[in-house]
């Protein structure tokens, strides 16, 4: 199964920080279903990231690497945080979670992403944040 290409950006508007320069969006069935199973680590750098919509949740099966996941709702605010999700996991299942972000391992801490903090998605090019 290939993987998605990056098409759009992950910006924290709370902390005014990008999470992802290079976001890849999982937007169907089966992309959702292989994410970023079996792919090597350094296809994922800092600067990477993966969009599951919709979500409830995500999984780490037969990846090689951990990672760190952002749960969002409807409105793109922040309803929990995993950092560190080591492979062949199951993620936490959010009752309040419409969509989940995949990142690199460590982008939570350098960002200082928190539940509440309201996250903008964006397709093509990214845009100068004042």
């Amino acid at each position: 199964m290939p993987s998605p290409q990056p098409k759009g950006y992950a910006y924290n508007r709370t902390r005014a920080t990008y999470l992802a320069t290079r976001l890849a969006m999982a937007d169907t069935y089966w992309l959702r279903l292989f994410g970023l199973m079996g792919r090597d680590p350094a296809t994922f750098p800092a600067g990477s990231g993966m969009w599951f919509m919709p979500s409830k949740g995500v999984h780490t099966l037969a990846m090689r690497f951990p990672i760190d996941v952002i749960h969002l709702d409807r409105d793109r605010v922040v309803v929990g945080v995993k950092e560190n999700l080591k492979p062949w996991r199951v993620g936490t299942i959010g009752v309040k979670t419409d969509s989940v972000l995949e990142l690199p391992r460590d982008t939570v801490r350098a960002s200082g992403t928190r539940v509440g903090d309201v996250i903008e998605i964006g397709t093509g090019e990214m845009k100068e944040k004042d």
